[in-house]
């Protein structure tokens, strides 16, 4: 029987940890293996054909002098999320569709609850709020240490880098110690440790037989 609400998947990691380019690599393969009309892409802060959503994307990863607080970060991450859900991630859901985003919710409990020392119970509640209760179905969180990630991000002259790119290694320090914390307080079939230290090929392999395998139990083929 053909599941009437459709299947929400998350690519998350570390700064530099390959997510962006396995997510648009299981998309393309995806539509390939016939699923083109199924699957829709999309990725934040921000979101696909979002304004609001990419206005705060704008404000969120600018380069420019002025310091955004702890706690306005997290605020501004939140309601650009719960944009992004308002007016793509739910309506696509509602129409049966494949919802592949880079980043979400597990981002802001790592990067400001944890890293910013905000507290992961404080942020989660905010964002629950904002996201109506609405999380994946399945999280696969690319991890790479901070050495690696930040030796990738220099060497890929094509990336754009951004504030948050631009922390100390203390502060990647703490987001990979987050993450490892929300990989180790998670570990079932809706979170999945992925080592992004292999090849790309090998990464990509890994990714998407987890993902064909959820879409195919999903929709019982």
């Amino acid at each position: 029987m053909i599941n009437k609400q459709g299947l929400f998947i998350t690519f998350e990691g570390p700064d530099g940890s390959g997510k962006s380019t396995i997510i648009g690599l299981v998309y393309d393969q995806l539509k390939k293996d016939g699923y083109a009309s199924k699957v829709v892409l999309t990725r934040e802060p921000g979101g696909k054909n979002n304004l609001i959503a990419e206005d705060i994307r704008h404000i969120l990863l600018n380069k420019m002098e002025y310091k955004i607080s702890g706690r306005a970060e997290a605020l501004l991450f939140a309601a650009s999320r719960a944009q992004h859900v308002q007016d793509f991630i739910k309506p696509n859901l509602d129409n049966d569709k494949v919802v592949l985003c880079d980043r979400y919710i597990h981002s802001s409990l790592v990067y400001q609850g944890y890293a910013r020392n905000l507290g992961i119970k404080e942020v989660w509640d905010v964002n629950n709020f904002g996201i109506n209760g609405l999380l994946p179905s399945l999280t696969m969180i690319l991890m790479v240490t901070p050495e690696q990630g930040m030796e990738r991000i220099r060497a890929n002259e094509l990336r754009e880098v951004n504030r948050l790119d631009q922390e100390t290694m203390s502060m990647h320090h703490k987001v990979y110690e987050g993450y490892r914390k929300i990989i180790d307080e998670n570990r079932n079939k809706t979170v999945v440790e992925i080592d992004a230290s292999k090849t790309i090929d090998a990464v990509f392999k890994s990714v998407y037989a987890l993902v064909i395998q959820k879409i195919k139990e999903h929709y019982g083929e």
